[in-house]
């Protein structure tokens, strides 16, 4: 009897495929169904079945790359590919991961269940072949690295009997017995090289990867564990997109175990430096008495290895010691007017000081990562707040990439300081430019109206800025800013040259001047004449020649 697994993101054909099929009378004792790929790579780890049949569109990981996932680390595993999508693409990678067949939506029972039978006539030929003992030697010979490493994996993904454990480690020989355990997680970074390509979803300058990410951890593992084997201290293997590395010490005390292992980690950083130049950070877990505990060591190694976004890469980073000793990370509200009021009017170096200073205080604090994380939070969203003075908003001043999303992509203290730079680097550079057009905008209709109002007496400062509907100091200094003279000034300035014009051009009264340039006093006309042009108005007009008419 075999095992079958249904995954589709569709619950109305999972539901008719199990319930309409007699799936024991085609030799299936077990069938289960699953809604989407990580649902899916989780039974399949839990329950090993027989033949997976699964649609292509799912979500977190789709048919396709499951299936590549099961022939992988179960390729006895027998595949079905469902798809919606009738392009040759989707055909031709069905045939390169060796599936047994391919079927467009929709399908029939029949069409199912013919492809299952062909599945089923495959595993029944492939067990008759395998019951020669000597080929079930050579295949256990081949796959038991393949094994020892999925039953390593288990061993911080879930906890199991102690007594499971030990019969497993021993039927794979694998030693890991000991009285004190610890895990430790190396993160592979992108090697850097002469240039760096840009990142079109984010707009972020990234190195380029000069090598494959399955090189580069290959590589990294056969270092470690050459190490690690040398010094006697346990297994090292690849578990995701990671090395990761087990104590098992004799010791039963702590200190011992992470003296071994520190002292074997430098090595590693050390070896991997000098021969591959790949920039690697190392996260160390929490001590643990017995094997069982592992997997609680490798979750706080995790936490430890999430660190280098504060503290930086190229390290070994312990997470005793970083946990909290009293002191909090507050982005308080005293910072977010510090930090905006660089952003909206201190200069450049200004706002570097106040970044500098909130990092640097970040790098102080000894806080769990998600206190670490929620105050990047906050201070991106004081950021974003400030946009909406943006012509645009946040997507266009951003690239219309997520922030969020940019962030996610961040893998050091450095990388995400620089970052967080330029989005407020942008953000006040636009903001100065929007005020600055803003600032000529009210200048230049204020000499409009002024050009159109001069000849009223009761036009001042006072009425101009409640007609534009601005503070008079506000407007005062923009104006005085903008054309290098008071608003007063330039009025009359105005009303001098126009009085000039009235005097050369016509023959009106120096009062009927002055009432047309907006003085209620002629007398005062006549001093201010005389102060802006150094004669009187009829002194001026004595020295013109004579208009006719």
């Amino acid at each position: 009897m075999y095992k079958l697994l249904i995954a589709d993101d569709e619950p109305e054909v999972t539901e008719s495929l199990l319930e309409e099929i007699d799936w024991a009378s085609y030799g299936f004792e077990k069938v289960w169904p699953a809604t989407n790929g990580r649902e899916a790579m989780e039974l399949i780890e839990r329950e090993e079945p027989d033949v997976l049949v699964t649609d292509i569109n799912m979500p977190y990981m789709n048919g396709l790359e499951l299936s590549e996932w099961v022939k992988k680390t179960y390729p006895l595993t027998r595949i079905v590919i469902l798809s919606g999508y009738d392009e040759f693409e989707y055909a031709k990678q069905a045939i390169q991961l060796q599936a047994d067949d391919y079927l467009l939506k929709p399908f029939s029972d029949d069409q199912l269940i013919s492809a299952i039978r062909e599945s089923v006539r495959r595993m029944d030929e492939e067990r008759e072949r395998r019951s020669n003992v000597q080929l079930l030697q050579e295949h256990y010979r081949t796959t038991l690295p393949i094994i020892r490493e999925k039953f390593l994996s288990s061993l911080i993904t879930r906890r199991q009997p102690l007594k499971t454990i030990r019969e497993k480690a021993e039927k794979y020989d694998l030693k890991l017995d000991g009285k004190g355990y610890l895990v430790s997680v190396v993160g592979v970074q992108p090697k850097e090289e002469d240039g760096k390509s840009e990142d079109v979803d984010s707009g972020i300058k990234r190195p380029k990867l000069s090598d494959d990410l399955d090189l580069m951890l290959f590589t990294v593992c056969n270092i470690a564990d050459e190490i690690w084997s040398k010094r006697g201290l346990g297994k090292a293997f690849i578990h995701q997109d990671q090395v990761v590395l087990f104590t098992a010490s004799p010791h039963l005390d702590a200190s011992p175990v992470m003296e071994e292992t520190q002292d074997g980690l430098k090595e590693i950083l050390k070896s991997i430096e000098v021969f591959v130049e790949l920039p690697v950070t190392i996260g160390v877990g929490t001590f643990a008495r017995d094997i069982g505990g592992l997997k609680e060591s490798y979750e706080s190694a995790l936490d430890a290895l999430d660190y280098r976004r504060i503290i930086g890469i190229n390290r070994i980073i312990y997470i005793g010691d970083l946990e909290p000793i009293g002191k909090t990370l507050t982005f308080d509200e005293a910072k977010e007017r510090s930090l905006t009021r660089a952003v909206k009017v201190g200069s450049e170096e200004e706002l570097r000081e106040e970044i500098d200073a909130l990092f640097e205080e970040i790098a102080r604090a000894h806080v769990p990562v998600q206190e670490y994380e929620l105050y990047m939070l906050e201070m991106v969203t004081a950021i974003l707040k400030l946009t909406k003075d943006v012509q645009g908003g946040s997507d266009d001043l951003f690239g219309g990439a997520s922030i969020l999303n940019q962030y996610r992509k961040l893998t050091s203290a450095d990388e995400t300081k620089n970052w967080f730079a330029d989005l407020c680097l942008k953000l006040r550079n636009r903001l100065a430019s929007g005020r600055q057009r803003a600032s000529k905008q009210i200048v230049e209709e204020a000499i409009s109206y002024a050009r159109s109002n001069f000849q009223n007496a009761d036009l001042s400062t006072a009425t101009l800025c409640e007609h534009l509907h601005i503070s008079a100091g506000y407007f005062s200094n923009l104006f005085k800013k903008e054309t290098r003279m008071t608003f007063g000034a330039f009025l009359l300035r105005l009303r001098m040259e126009k009085t000039m014009e009235l005097l050369r051009t016509t023959n009106l009264k120096t009062f009927e001047i002055s009432d047309r340039v907006g003085f209620s006093d002629p007398n005062y006309l006549g001093l201010c004449f005389k102060k802006y042009a150094g004669v009187t108005p009829k002194e001026y007009r004595a020295g013109l020649p004579e208009i006719s008419g």
